[in-house]
């Protein structure tokens, strides 16, 4: 029973599903259909909150909210009268969202919370890159995934940054299973994973990716941030030989004040019927995340020379060859920019290069500080080519890395002999004759990726804006360095086609419902001839 103005009014019709509608007299008219609205709202409040909880992930259903709208039109007194504009009904009839944040017990906004995403992923496809060497003899093919999944507390703390997303696609509850999901479709046989929070690795992704056959790794940066790099693995078709964190942070050691890490692992692939383990044959896999701030490339250069240093160490054997080396990262440094010449070419003349272009980041540099020779103090131990000082070497490497020999193994296999020296040749050894100071090394570094889309030649992003994420290798020619054998390189089958800024755009940029990180993964697919 109902009253309104002291008149009572008896239930004559009801609605299957909504309220129940009222005969009244023409003087209570207005205020009882005012009250049916009232009454309508208060309902579906109550059955909201019954069926996905104060607050629940998706609070509100368009389709709910029009029929009940649409019921009570229909049910009305007087049929040809517009229902009362309420806060949840339009003069149409279609529920109106209620003005409040999501997540606090209200009306929420009538469509699906990420309805107003892209409904369709970015289309990614596979390129097949031309095969110069014959298949033939024992060969192994693998593949390595790069990733920045972004992590949590980097998100929060950089809030601004992601205005234009949806607020829905931000929570790590909804970006955790998108991003194990990506992993779990692309299948890789190693992951260098960049930015992952130490306390999200350890309870949930590192137990995910173990369900799924992996190995993990993982190396946090110093000081107070929660993040850090992981590299993963198959051992169903790697074996582990050990793991070797970097940090490059040195106090009192200019310009390396900063708290990025690297970390690296020897991997050997694990022996079949036709071939058979070799001690020395093995993968040497190294993941960074290099310094972010635009305006200190000093600070990358030398964070690059400490990682180069530890790979030149781990990747020679004691003859004086090298091993086939994968370096992934988010290096924060675009493509054809001087940092990136200086991995790609071997060498860096970098007297008078303004110190805010060694990334190539900023579009429009301002500063006027300028790169002077040395680049970074002697007592860091690392010399001009990139390789550690004799005397310094075993004190650097105490200080900065921890080797994790593999449980299978008493011992560890030689990884470095010390007293071969590295000879260099072709166009780095031609370009030493010039006295301007500059930087150098003997790997032979090649991107996976040609940084242009091959239907329009504008440049791939694998962010916003810009690519900053790369899988280099060392390839069989061997360029720059003439002992490392063909046998030893690594040859290039396919990789995962990037997008253009115009492909980010048009799905409102990056994290969105499909993709839960700022960046997109790298995928590459390798051949060892063993």
């Amino acid at each position: 029973m109902y009253e309104s103005r002291g008149q009572r009014h008896a239930i004559t019709d009801q609605c299957p599903g909504s309220i129940p509608v009222l005969s009244v007299s023409s003087n209570g008219q207005w205020e009882s259909a005012r009250s049916r609205e009232n009454s309508s709202r208060k309902e579906c409040r109550d059955k909201e909150r019954d069926r996905y909880g104060d607050g629940g992930k998706y609070a509100g259903r368009h389709s709910e909210l029009k029929d009940r709208a649409t019921c009570l039109t229909q049910n009305s007194t007087d049929r040809s009268r517009t229902p009362h504009p309420g806060n949840g009904i339009n003069r149409d009839g279609t529920p109106r969202p209620v003005k409040g944040a999501w997540g606090q017990g209200r009306h929420r906004h009538p469509q699906h919370p990420l309805a107003r995403t892209p409904t369709r992923p970015l289309q990614r496809n596979w390129e097949v890159c031309p095969v110069l060497r014959p298949p033939g003899g024992a060969m192994f093919e693998f593949s390595v995934l790069s990733y920045n999944i972004l992590s949590q507390e980097l998100l929060h703390r950089n809030a601004s940054l992601y205005k234009h997303c949806h607020s829905r696609a931000l929570p790590w509850e909804y970006r955790l299973p998108n991003l194990l999901a990506e992993i779990r479709h692309y299948n890789a046989d190693i992951l260098c994973l960049q930015e992952v929070q130490a306390d999200h690795y350890e309870k949930q992704i590192k137990p995910a990716l173990q369900e799924m056959g992996y190995q993990c790794e993982y190396k946090k940066r110093t000081g107070p941030n929660l993040d850090g790099c992981a590299v993963v693995f198959k051992p169903s078709r790697l074996s582990f030989l050990s793991a070797h964190p970097v940090e490059y942070f040195r106090s009192g050691i200019p310009p390396l004040d900063r708290d990025n890490v690297g970390l690296i692992l020897l991997l050997q692939p694990v022996p079949t019927d036709c071939v058979q383990s070799d001690p020395s044959d093995f993968i040497c896999v190294a993941n960074t995340h290099l310094l972010y701030n635009p305006q200190r490339g000093d600070v990358k250069l030398a964070q690059l020379a400490v990682l180069l240093a530890e790979i030149n160490r781990l990747s020679r054997l004691p003859g004086g060859s090298v091993n086939p080396v994968v370096m992934c990262g988010d290096l924060n440094s675009t493509p054809w920019s001087p940092l990136y010449s200086f991995l790609t070419t071997g060498f860096l003349e970098y007297q008078g290069i303004p110190v805010d272009r060694v990334s190539g980041q900023n579009s429009a540099p301002r500063g006027q500080r300028l790169l002077t020779a040395p680049l970074w103090s002697q007592r860091l131990g690392v010399d001009t080519h990139c390789l550690y000082d004799t005397n310094a070497q075993q004190q650097f490497h105490n200080y900065t890395t921890t080797t994790r020999p593999c449980r299978y193994y008493t011992t560890v296999p030689p990884l470095c002999d010390t007293t071969t020296p590295i000879i260099h040749t072709g166009a780095v050894s031609s370009q030493m004759t010039s006295d301007r100071p500059r930087i150098d090394h003997s790997l032979n570094l090649r991107s996976s990726y040609q940084h242009l889309l091959a239907h329009n030649g504008t440049p791939e992003v694998t962010t916003w804006n810009s690519t900053v994420d790369y899988i280099l290798y060392t390839p069989p020619d061997a360029g720059t360095c003439s002992h490392l054998p063909d046998s030893r390189g690594l040859e290039l089958l396919g990789r995962l086609s990037l997008v253009g800024k115009s492909e980010l755009k048009a799905v409102r940029h990056l994290p969105n419902q499909h993709h839960s990180s700022d960046h997109l993964p790298l995928l590459a697919r390798f051949r060892l001839h063993r």
